[in-house]
């Protein structure tokens, strides 16, 4: 498909063409795929992102603009939806790391940690963020505060976690 092309599938698509969402998808996935390819290690994760992908397409149609470069939309659509797998991707492994740690003759876990060493609206912060996957401005709307002191407070009680890690390693 070439940009003119895109840009008459996506048109269709926002008028609730299922066909053109699937031309669009047949004609695409290739090149969708070889773009995200770079940010994973595996073709598991990139299918995964791929999909993610061509459903954010579907729920964000409304968003593009006719005329626009369809194909420059796409393509930043399928970044994001990369970089934020990798960013979860991330968050998880960071979860598992810190779970795998045993800390004292008790054996407590992590979360036992983060409980005695956060206040309450620390632990709920990082709970949330880590856990839930909240972004930082959820959190902040949450709480009914700026996201500056959401940021600051997470940072702050990762920094805490990790020095209650290297203390009791020791």
């Amino acid at each position: 498909m070439n940009k003119r092309e895109i840009d008459m599938a996506l048109n269709k698509i926002a008028q609730g063409d299922n066909q053109a969402f699937e031309r669009l998808y047949i004609e695409t996935k290739r090149g969708i795929y070889a773009f995200i390819l770079p940010y994973f290690n595996n073709s598991a994760d990139c299918e995964d992102a791929m999909q993610s992908t061509y459903l954010k397409i579907k729920q964000n149609i409304g968003q593009y603009k006719k005329g626009n470069n369809g194909l420059a939309w796409i393509l930043q659509i399928a970044k994001n939806t990369a970089l934020n797998e990798l960013k979860k991707q991330k968050r998880t492994e960071n979860l598992l790391d810190y779970k795998s740690v045993s800390i004292d003759e008790q054996n407590n876990s992590a979360i036992d940690i983060l409980r005695k060493i956060l206040s309450e609206d620390e632990y709920e912060i990082v709970v949330l963020h880590v856990i839930w996957g909240y972004k930082h401005k959820e959190i902040a709307k949450r709480f009914n505060c700026p996201i500056g002191t959401i940021t600051s407070k997470y940072n702050r009680s990762v920094k805490k976690f990790k020095q209650a890690l290297k203390e009791e390693s020791r």
